[in-house]
Parts: structure tokens; sequence; C-alpha cells
């Protein structure tokens, strides 16, 4: 039997169709299946950018990514997630992370799906740097914007 939390934490890009394949797979008593795709943004509040560098512990990571979809799955008895999140130096447009849950009804999906993107954004150890437009790096710092979607839950 496939595992319902599948996690991969690595710099290659992932194939978004094929990622769903799999989902879907994995989902032989689900009615809906949701995917969320994060991509490197071109700007900030500061201006133009030219990509980022995301920085992890990887046993760390991984450890907090299943933990947190492992929360969503019970939660929203989902049948199935995935999450594969990109790290390194990536460029503009670049896909950054892939959130996928497939559960019984589609509320049950929707909101698996983004409990795990407001949770992964506050709880998960990734590190970010944003390359600006002249070339130099700047740590980010945890949005208060991001706290809040995750206290809704």
């Amino acid at each position: 039997m496939p595992a319902a939390v599948q996690i991969r934490v690595e710099p290659r890009d992932f194939e978004l169709g094929a990622e769903y394949e799999a989902l879907r797979k994995r989902s032989a008593s689900s009615g809906a299946i949701v995917t969320f795709t994060g991509l490197v943004r071109d700007f900030n509040a500061q201006g133009a950018l030219n990509g980022i560098i995301l920085e992890h512990y990887p046993a760390m990571t991984v450890k907090s990514l299943h933990a947190i979809a492992e929360k969503a799955r019970v939660k929203w008895d989902l049948e199935a997630v995935t999450i594969v999140h990109r790290v390194g130096a990536l460029e503009n447009h670049d896909q950054i992370v892939l959130v996928g849950a497939s559960a019984r009804h589609r509320d049950a999906a929707f909101d698996g799906a983004r409990f795990i993107m407001d949770y992964l954004k506050t709880e998960a150890p990734f590190w970010k740097k944003e390359v600006t437009s002249t070339g130099d790096t700047e740590w980010v710092d945890a949005k208060a914007s991001d706290q809040r979607a995750r206290e809704r839950w």
C-alpha cells in the first residue's frame, strides 16, 4: 500500500503533471484533489529581485514537514498528501513548493492543502535569502501575515 504522506526536499525542479498523477494513484477513495504550486516572485516591497536562495537542515526539515502533513491528514481525513519543496538557488518564476491533498470531499482537500501551506510558511525550518537586482542578498524575516494565516486554524 502506498504511503499516505510523501515528502521530498531537493534542489531539482518537479514536474507538476507527474506529481499530480502519482498523488491521484494514491487517492482511490477520494472525490477531490487540490494542488498548490508556489513560485519565485520577481519583486518584494523594496523592488525587483533576481531570485532566492533557500537553505534548510535536512533531517529537521523533513521531520517538520511530515508532522505538518500528518496533522492535516488526521484533521481533514485526507487520503493522501504530497509535499515537494525545493532548496538552493532559484531563479525568478521557478517552482518552489508543491502541496497536494486528496480527500473524499473538496472542502476537506482545500482546507487540508491550505493548512499545510500556512503551517509550512511558519513552522518548517527553511531560511530564505532574496537576491536583489544589484546582486546583494538579504535574509527574509517571518511575516506577521503568515503567522495570522496559521493562527486561523
